[in-house]
C-alpha cells in the first residue's frame, strides 16, 4: 500500500471552496468508497484541497487525481451551478490542470494527518 499527500488548486486560484467545502469533501469521500483508493484525511483551504490517501501500487496517483478532479467537478456543478457561475461563468470548471502528489515516506501518518487537518 502507498500513502500519498495530494493537493490540487482551484482554477485561476479562485477563492471558492469555503462555502462549498463540506459538500466537496463529502463528494470526495463518496467517490473514494466507490473506487480503488481510500481517503484518510482531507481538508480544504480557500482555494485548494489537501488529501491523505492510500492505494495499492497498481493504482497510479494520476488515476486517483483524475477521477477526483473530473467527477467532483461534475457533481458539484449539478448542485452549485448558480454559485460557481459567479466565478467561472459557463466554463464548467473548478480545478486547475496540475496537482501536487508526494508519498509520505519518512513522515508519519499522524504528522501528515495533523498538517492536513490544520489547513484553512
Amino acid at each position: 500500500m502507498l500513502m500519498y499527500h495530494i493537493i490540487f488548486v482551484c482554477k485561476y486560484r479562485k477563492v471558492v471552496l469555503e462555502p462549498i467545502s463540506e459538500e466537496i469533501k463529502q463528494i470526495m469521500y463518496d467517490m473514494s468508497k466507490e473506487s480503488n483508493f481510500e481517503i484518510f484525511e482531507m481538508e480544504t483551504d480557500k482555494d485548494h484541497i489537501h488529501f491523505l490517501s492510500k492505494s495499492e501500487p497498481k493504482v497510479s496517483v494520476l488515476s486517483i487525481v483524475r477521477k477526483l478532479k473530473q467527477e467532483s467537478k461534475n457533481r458539484i456543478w449539478k448542485t452549485q451551478k448558480e454559485y460557481l457561475e459567479k466565478y467561472y461563468w459557463s466554463e464548467n470548471t473548478l480545478w486547475c490542470d496540475g496537482y501536487f502528489a508526494s508519498t509520505i515516506g519518512n513522515v508519519s501518518k499522524e504528522a501528515a494527518d495533523y498538517y492536513i487537518r490544520n489547513q484553512g
